[in-house]
């Protein structure tokens, strides 16, 4: 039996609900197809965007979501987005599959998305093939109130008022598919740059993010901060978890793989809490005061593609593998609340480690999708600092909302089940109730035959309390969320 021992005296600090944020780049079929039909789309939809997805994402309550890209963003002219959709500039994408959009998806569509699904924005700008002004021009256009030549073109268009918009990224992975730049001349840039994204809102001022480091590149942190640290609220980080751990050849299949690639996720999704870690102390040599958030924008899981498949469009199934990786992932934020405060899992919906895929008008939700439903009630909770003895192949999370506390916990072992024992210091246990997503086969998944195959059910066995503790028994390959009174 492993312990967990919590004390109410020891919060580590506020759960920022934007760790569950989500992105949605022009990449396969995750915008056209997925998100947005269009309007005369014979699949249900409410002004282009389909209702059945729209549904789904309002249930597991988006903060926040990122857009355009990615390495979209880089190649993304705006106003090729705006208009008339009959007047709008088509466009290639390079990066993922050499495909011609119609740019029907743009700044309009987004916020339309935003408003349906009640999340906040995030916007990634052009710095790989853009100017300064168009950069400029883009934040006026979206946020100015009143009278300019913007916010007077964003009226003509439609929408006379100025949307909100949180968060505003400073180019994309600038170190590759950005621009492939040092990081001593992309912090020059980021200056220059990020002096025209003005605050046209003093009371809602942009959040500003600097492309940060892919995977361990500490140099490129250290750079960065050096140089432009006082000029940026964030610095992201990109880190997938890969079957191989290596970029180069196959990655591993999403399905039918042997129980050595199971291993060898966890073990690169279970690097996060090194690069957290690491890059947390750069920064803290320039930002002692934690004033500046570490923002991991791109995470997840990532095999080769769906055979048959467009390889540009990174089409992926999503098995209760999946699922441990999103628990322990998160778990690994919630215990880093002093600096993580925004993260957005890629993708979200028929991209990479999805939280929905789709058929035509068809729509299943994925094991990942469903850990952030479990997960809902961690979002703006306390979390707590524990002490624990628990196996190597479990992590857990405590926090203390509103309701109680609740307790997640993630099993990524392959045949044993473990008893965890939750030792209440000072508190006094009314009530547990637990809730469990679990299969006995490595890579069960659900399909548009089948798409209920994995989803949460109640715990009916395997869970015990009195008044100083509770006890879970979590099978392997499971995940598992207990809600404490």
């Amino acid at each position: 039996m492993g312990t967990v021992y919590i004390d109410d005296h020891r919060p580590l600090g506020r759960i920022n609900k934007d760790i569950y944020g989500q992105f949605s780049e022009h990449l396969g079929r995750c915008i056209y197809g997925g998100l947005w039909v269009g309007p005369d789309s014979d699949i249900p939809n409410t002004n282009g965007l389909r209702n059945d997805v729209v549904t789904a994402l309002k249930d597991i309550q988006v903060p926040v979501l990122r857009w355009p890209g990615g390495c979209f963003a880089d190649e993304y002219h705006w106003q090729d987005g705006i208009g008339p959709n009959s007047q709008r500039k088509t466009m290639v994408n390079n990066n993922w599959g050499g495909v011609t959009e119609n740019n029907h998806f743009g700044t309009h569509e987004y916020f339309e998305l935003l408003q349906q699904i009640g999340a906040a924005a995030y916007i990634n700008g052009n710095v790989g093939s853009g100017t300064v002004q168009e950069m400029q021009e883009w934040v006026e256009y979206m946020t100015m109130n009143g009278t300019s030549p913007m916010a007077d073109l964003r009226a003509k268009n439609g929408h006379p008022d100025p949307w909100p918009v949180k968060y505003f990224g400073v180019g994309n992975e600038s170190w590759g598919c950005g621009g492939n730049m040092r990081p001593e001349y992309y912090a020059d840039l980021y200056r220059r740059y990020q002096t025209f994204v003005r605050n046209y809102d003093p009371a809602h001022p942009l959040t500003k993010i600097a492309c940060g480091p892919s995977n361990d590149d500490y140099h490129w942190t250290d750079e960065v901060m050096k140089i432009a640290g006082h000029y940026l609220d964030g610095i992201s980080l990109h880190h997938y978890a890969l079957p191989s751990i290596t970029w180069s050849g196959k990655k591993g299949a999403a399905l039918s793989f042997p129980e050595q690639e199971w291993v060898s996720l966890m073990q690169s999704a279970n690097e996060m809490e090194e690069l957290i870690t690491r890059h947390s102390a750069i920064m803290d040599k320039y930002d002692p005061d934690k004033k500046k958030s570490l923002v991991v924008d791109e995470w997840g899981s990532w095999y080769d593609v769906e055979p048959g498949t467009n390889p540009g469009f990174l089409y992926q199934q999503n098995t209760i593998r999946d699922a441990c990786v999103a628990a322990l992932t998160l778990h690994i934020f919630q215990h880093h609340v002093d600096r993580v405060h925004l993260a957005n899992i890629a993708q979200m919906v028929n991209v990479l480690q999805a939280m929905i895929l789709t058929d035509g008008a068809k729509m299943i939700k994925t094991p990942t999708y469903y850990v952030f439903k479990m997960f809902l009630d961690h979002q703006d909770a306390t979390a707590l600092n524990t002490q624990d003895d628990l196996p190597d192949t479990v992590t857990t999370s405590v926090s203390k909302t509103d309701k109680g506390y609740l307790l997640s916990l993630v099993n990524y072992g392959l045949t044993a089940a473990e008893e965890v024992r939750y030792a209440f210091q000072t508190h006094t246990v009314t009530a547990a109730q637990g809730e469990i997503l679990h299969s006995t086969t490595m890579d069960a998944h659900n399909d548009f035959e089948a798409p209920d195959v994995v989803q949460p059910e109640a715990m009916t066995a395997g869970l015990t309390h009195d008044a100083h503790q509770v006890t879970v028994t979590i099978p392997p390959m499971s995940v598992v969320t207990v809600h404490v009174q």
